[in-house]
């Protein structure tokens, strides 16, 4: 059976993939700290942008959930932090596909699924680190779907807050959560497992021809005024 690559399984989104997932197909997850959900699956407990990735035989299929939320005006924003959110969302969606794109190519219907934000589209204050690193990725997705194609489909998905541990400073208390609610047209936050059901369509028999897409989970905040 082929297998799916989840990074960042341990929590948020990556792990409401990781639970959808594991009663359907084989599953290795990669974190930093191994996932609360019990089941059948492999993890392999190291960092991506600097340990040696494992030897996976039989992929097929990759989700790269690592993100980061770095909210600050630009005169407090440094260097350092346009760096460290390139590194997290770019370089290790990189390491992780150089490392096994091969292997993608030999499979049947292999794809890969990607995170952005609508940051990248929605112009938002306090937004420029987070969103030039999403910009980048968005960018990686629509070069190597020309690249891979036909062998290997790459998409992206990108949503507007979600109810994660990443956004717990965000989303501290009731007042904060109504805000982010109020800011969206359908006036409610989501829930991860409201992305992980697109990341699991786009991984699925149900969108083979689907690739190079950026498509978004954003309770109308882009397109309804």
């Amino acid at each position: 059976m082929s297998k799916l690559l989840i990074v960042g399984g341990s929590k948020g989104i990556g792990a409401s993939i990781l639970a959808d997932q594991i009663s359907k197909r084989s599953c290795v997850n990669i974190s930093r700290t191994p996932p609360e959900i019990t089941g059948d699956f492999e993890h392999h407990s190291l960092d991506v942008l600097t340990d040696d990735l494992p030897a996976i035989d039989d992929l097929s299929t990759i989700i790269y959930c690592p993100g980061s939320i770095n909210l600050k005006p630009i005169s407090s924003l440094k260097e350092e932090d346009f760096r460290s959110d390139f590194d997290i969302n770019v370089i290790g969606a990189i390491r992780v596909i150089k490392k096994y794109h091969r292997q993608l190519k030999r499979a049947e219907d292999a794809s890969i699924v990607l995170f952005s934000t609508v940051a990248v589209s929605q112009g938002m204050a306090f937004h420029a680190s987070v969103a030039a690193a999403k910009g980048a990725l968005e960018g990686v997705v629509r070069s190597l779907a020309a690249e891979f194609a036909p062998s290997i489909r790459i998409n992206a998905i990108a949503p507007t807050i979600t109810d994660t541990p990443l956004a717990a400073g965000i989303l501290k208390n009731d007042e904060m959560r109504k805000k982010m609610s109020d800011r969206h047209p359908m006036k409610r936050i989501i829930h991860p497992k409201e992305v992980a059901g697109l990341a699991n369509f786009l991984i699925s028999e149900s969108a083979v021809s689907m690739t190079g897409q950026v498509l978004q989970v954003d309770a109308g905040i882009t397109t309804i005024r």
